[in-house]
């Protein structure tokens, strides 16, 4: 089902149109209401006049969330405080929290694309939404909240933690659609196993996931064993939250991205300069129709490339291909890149191994050193050491064949390492102590 047939199903001439007329009018507005950005056109020797056409959108200042930072609390809002109606923000581990400010018409329009991002993903009206997305500050839990009361679904707002307790749920509630990280999502499997429960013998069938990035073979892991459709979701706080490109459940290849309400380049994350279609690149967003904290060319960091071919499902929107990795969670391990999910492929391919692992680097002298953490099924975990050993030997040999870095490969018991409620951590950098 398309839930908004008009606005997903525009032709490509028609879209454009469109959002040129929203640059230009959110130009105009950021122009004169927010300081920030005048002094950036200003510096630029940019004016909003100067925008006619997309193609002038390399004209613009690039955003990064830094200024969000610098500009913490308010100082990117286009609109007086008394027009705010709802406040999101991050979590500020790794430096001044991020702030978000949405309108009234900011929220509305949150839950219709999430509405449509959810029908995207194959659920109606009549399905029930298992929400475990943690609700509060982070966007992930309200943001699918209300795209499904949108559609006419009825939820279950658990968000996250109690995980035994959500397991009893999705058996007494037979919920039809699970909405949260896919690390989680196989952790609820296990520990669905774990108080004999098969979630592979409920009703579930659809599961709607984002807020990390996943693997092709992460998602078939997590469908062999929810025995359930894994949907991939995207979003980010600084743009809406959830809800700004969603995989269709016809194709499940590439993300359609809401296009009548952001758009989006993909530029060569060392120099900023634009990248053709299907050419892997830096995403940038520009929100087209957002009042509370309209954003000009924010760089997200993730990686992906952009697909203009319209898709089979009858959508015409440019599909985002799955992030790859974000360019600022890169590794390089001395000298060569490295993307955690380039090592989860090569993990979940191994027999005996499972999707749990963590990325230790060590900085031994001058030298860069990585070791692969990675739990083993109880079946593997009872076999003797030396088994163990050539198993380690076999996940080294074949990262330094595909990847080019050398790792070390420890294989530990299972449920050894700690799971997360929200995002895995998946790297533990020590060279950030030094």
């Amino acid at each position: 089902m398309i839930y908004d047939v008009k606005n997903e199903t525009l032709p490509r001439e028609d879209m454009e149109r469109l959002q040129l007329g929203r640059l230009q009018a959110l130009c105009e507005r950021v122009y004169a209401n927010v300081p920030f950005y005048k002094k950036k056109f200003d510096e630029k020797g940019v004016k909003p006049q100067d925008i006619k056409s997309l193609k002038d959108i390399t004209l613009l200042p690039f955003t990064v969330k830094q200024d969000l930072r610098d500009q913490y609390p308010f100082g990117l809002f286009a609109v007086p405080k008394d027009q705010i109606v709802r406040i999101h923000s991050s979590s500020g581990t790794t430096g001044t929290a991020t702030v978000v400010g949405y309108t009234k018409r900011d929220i509305e329009n949150w839950g219709e694309l999430m509405a449509r991002s959810l029908a995207a993903a194959g659920a109606s009206a009549a399905d029930t939404v298992h929400n475990a997305y943690g609700y509060g500050l982070f966007t992930g839990g309200l943001g699918a909240h209300y795209g499904a009361e949108a559609l006419g679904a009825t939820v279950v707002p658990i968000s996250g933690g109690a995980t035994k307790r959500q397991v009893t749920l999705l058996r007494d509630f037979a919920p039809d659609v699970i909405c949260c990280t896919p690390s989680y999502a196989l952790f609820l499997a296990e520990t669905g196993l774990e108080m004999g429960i098969d979630v592979r013998d409920l009703p579930l069938r659809i599961g709607v996931f984002g807020a990390e990035p996943w693997t092709n073979e992460m998602r078939q892991d997590i469908e062999k064993k929810l025995g359930i459709t894994a949907i991939d979701v995207y979003g980010l706080s600084e743009v809406m939250g959830p809800g700004v490109a969603i995989e269709c459940h016809e194709a499940q290849d590439g993300l359609h991205i809401q296009e009548d309400h952001f758009l989006a380049e993909t530029i060569d994350p060392a120099t900023g300069e634009p990248v053709g279609p299907g050419e892997e690149g830096e995403l940038v967003f520009t929100t087209l129709t957002k009042e509370g904290i309209p954003l000009i060319r924010y760089r997200t960091r993730d990686l992906t490339t952009l697909n203009t071919v319209p898709c089979k499902c009858g959508r015409t929107t440019t599909r985002m291909k799955r992030v790859t990795g974000r360019s600022d969670d890169m590794l390089i391990i001395r000298g060569v890149n490295v993307f955690p999910s380039q090592i989860e492929s090569i993990l979940i391919e191994t027999k005996g191994l499972t999707p749990h692992y963590q990325l230790i680097v060590e900085r031994e002298g001058n030298l860069d050193t990585l070791e692969v953490q990675v739990e083993v099924t109880e079946s593997m975990f009872s076999d003797e050491i030396k088994s163990l050993q050539r198993e380690e030997s076999k996940v080294m040999k074949n990262i330094k064949e595909f990847l080019g870095v050398t790792a070390k490969v420890k294989l530990v018991e299972p449920k050894s390492i700690e799971r997360s409620m929200g995002k895995a951590k998946r790297i533990i950098d020590n060279r950030k102590k030094d």
